[in-house]
């Protein structure tokens, strides 16, 4: 009865807690949640181990009050309701308690038929959890968060009878199968579910013990994170110790989840700081800076590549016997980036640039086990406070040469010649739309997608008559062609009249600069992500033309240069109306960064869609699933 005493207390405690809160101080009735939540069917799960964690309440209104919320008992001492529970909680001391209850589970919550004393006295003990004999209800499903999450997780159920773990966002399961290299569809052994089980509690102990039920998450989430970060396995066989310091690292994560550090965007260069003379002078040459560029492919078979490679040639001619660079080719899965980068990093590299987005995980991961290395990765709307990240605002140079586009072309139509479907490219479609609208309003762009299978744009294009593409940005030295930039494709032979310029060159040289004159450590104390995205004013995008242009075509161009480098103009800027109709974007109103690199939509002089992802060819589809438009809302 002592012990009875102690779980009342525990009882009024979280009775009186739940009042406070406004929330209902008594045990969760299922019939009543199902009284008002459509159901499609039911189903016997038979006997099933469940997480006494996860039963949350009883199944009709029978024994409710005699409950608080926790499950601890509510009744007097002197009740008959008292001697019973007293009675089992001393047989559960002596024997255990070996039968099994009746439950129902929902949306993987459990409410109980029969034994809630059972359950109140095992919760006290400090019970994992309770043997049960269990029907599954199922929700009808719909397009709430919670519903979908749940379908997945009975997805994720039928490989592994795993209950105990939970996530609070969709595609979670799937990512879990994805770190510990399995297939969606393939069932667990025994012995992998009993491993999993091992690894599971081993994390969820040091999470609890630091405090992690406190925070907005669920130790399902967490771990996930954990795993993105230090892996899956041997997980088991780390300390508490080992577990307790790599979770140090990741906290703040932990704590913003799902959300991530404050972004600090930087548009454009600062004014720069250096070194007063007197210092350099009295300081004797340091040993050169090294530096890594790793890319996923290399400079002859990828113009991009070759862009980046060009920056790096750039800051040898301007950095001379102050640096040393190092680079590394066909860097392109995770497991090969994390080891290239502890290569550099063994070599003495203490600034590595990664150069393209399927590097961005590897990046994190080297980040947090090396945080006195300078890491930045080159992607847009992948920000993380780990590290930093870098682009350039294409759309401005793409405006530019649309402007162009709408003066030359002598037909209806100008074409747009994209590659993948991901964060960045809608700004660049619809920025060059928005440059054709204002030389030639009555011109559409025939937008077209070089990733798409069993499609030919260059077949498009001539049916349309079309005489001017706007093509990809820069040359491939293995397969050299005049399709890049702004090229002219009538009598059968293409002129290019204007290209959009990458110089990563002009990028690389003031992160450097800034690194040797020690500006970076005064943003290194700061807890925010960090993101370079710099424009035409920073010389880091441009534009180039043909000696061919009209003179009066180049100073107009030139005048919309020198407002985008001096006033920061914004070509989304008024009103903006999408494919649909849909006003994107008020007159007198801009769009921010955020709504440019994320737009998903479409201008209305824009004739084309963005693809789903199952249209792409095979080699698109991973840089697609990293950086791929979200779908619009519908």
């Amino acid at each position: 009865m002592e012990e009875y005493v102690k779980a009342r207390k525990l009882a009024q405690k979280a009775y009186k807690t739940s009042l406070l809160k406004g929330s209902y101080p008594y045990l969760q009735v299922l019939d009543e949640i199902l009284s008002f939540t459509p159901t499609s069917s039911e189903m016997d799960l038979g006997l099933v181990e469940i997480p006494l964690d996860q039963i949350s309440g009883t199944k009709t209104t029978g024994r409710t009050q005699a409950f608080a919320s926790n499950f601890m008992p509510l009744l007097p001492e002197d009740s008959e309701f008292a001697a019973k529970w007293s009675s089992l909680y001393h047989s559960h001391l002596e024997e255990g308690i070996r039968d099994p209850i009746k439950a129902c589970e929902f949306m993987n919550r459990f409410y109980v038929m029969e034994g809630n004393k059972r359950v109140s006295v095992l919760k006290y003990s400090g019970a994992v959890s309770i043997t049960g004999q269990v029907t599954r209800i199922l929700p009808e499903k719909n397009d709430s968060r919670e519903v979908r999450i749940y379908y997945e997780f009975l997805d994720f159920y039928k490989l592994t009878s795993i209950n105990y773990l939970w996530f609070s966002q969709e595609g979670s399961f799937q990512k879990l199968l994805k770190l510990m290299k399995k297939q969606p569809d393939q069932t667990w052994t025994d012995d992998e579910k009993l491993d999993f089980h091992s690894a599971y509690i081993h994390f969820t102990d040091v999470f609890e013990e630091k405090g992690g039920r406190k925070l907005p998450l669920t130790s399902g989430d967490a771990f996930l994170l954990y795993l993105e970060f230090y892996g899956y396995e041997n997980l088991w066989d780390k300390s508490h110790s080992q577990i307790r310091s790599e979770m140090v690292k990741l906290w703040k994560d932990f704590q913003l989840y799902p959300r991530k550090v404050p972004l600090e965007l930087s548009m454009h260069p600062e004014a720069r700081t250096a070194k007063p003379v007197i210092s350099r002078l009295l300081t004797a040459a340091p040993a050169p800076l090294k530096i890594a560029f790793l890319h996923d492919k290399t400079a002859e078979a990828s113009s991009w590549t070759y862009g980046h490679e060009l920056g790096r040639q750039h800051l040898n001619e301007v950095f001379g016997a102050q640096i040393e660079t190092l680079c590394y080719d066909n860097v392109n899965m995770e497991e090969l980036g994390l080891k290239t980068i502890n290569e550099a990093t063994s070599k003495g590299c203490r600034v590595i640039f990664t150069t393209t987005p399927k590097l961005l995980g590897a990046s994190i991961k080297a980040a947090i086990h090396h945080p006195d290395i300078k890491i930045l990765n080159c992607s847009l709307h992948t920000y993380s406070g780990h590290l930093r990240t870098y682009y350039g605002r294409l759309y401005e140079a793409k405006f530019l040469t649309g402007v162009l586009a709408g003066i030359l072309t002598d037909t209806p139509y100008v074409g747009y010649l994209a590659d993948y479907p991901i964060y960045g490219m809608t700004a660049n479609i619809n920025a060059f739309a928005l440059g054709v609208k204002m030389t030639n309003p009555k011109a559409k762009v025939c937008l077209e997608w070089a990733t798409v299978k069993d499609r030919n744009p260059d077949e498009v294009f001539r049916s349309k008559g079309i005489t001017y593409v706007s093509g990809q940005d820069l040359i491939t030295p293995k397969n050299a062609s005049r399709k890049f930039g702004l090229y002219d494709i009538r009598d059968g032979h293409m002129v290019n009249v204007a290209s959009s310029i990458w110089h990563w060159g002009k990028f690389y040289e003031r992160i450097v600069r800034d690194i040797l004159n020690g500006v970076w450590k005064k943003k290194e104390t700061q807890t925010k992500a960090v993101h370079y995205w710099w424009g035409i004013s920073s010389g880091m995008i441009d534009v180039i033309y043909s000696k061919e242009l009209p003179e009066g075509s180049k100073w107009l161009l030139n005048l919309i240069k020198h407002e985008f480098s001096e006033s920061g103009f914004n070509p989304f800027s008024n009103a903006l109306y999408a494919q649909d109709g849909t006003i994107k974007s008020q007159m007198g109103q801009s769009l921010s960064p955020e709504e440019i690199v994320t737009m998903n939509w479409l201008l209305d002089n824009v004739e084309g869609k963005i693809p789903p992802i199952e249209a792409l060819v095979e080699e698109a589809k991973p840089m697609v699933l990293l950086q791929g438009l979200r779908p619009p809302v519908q």
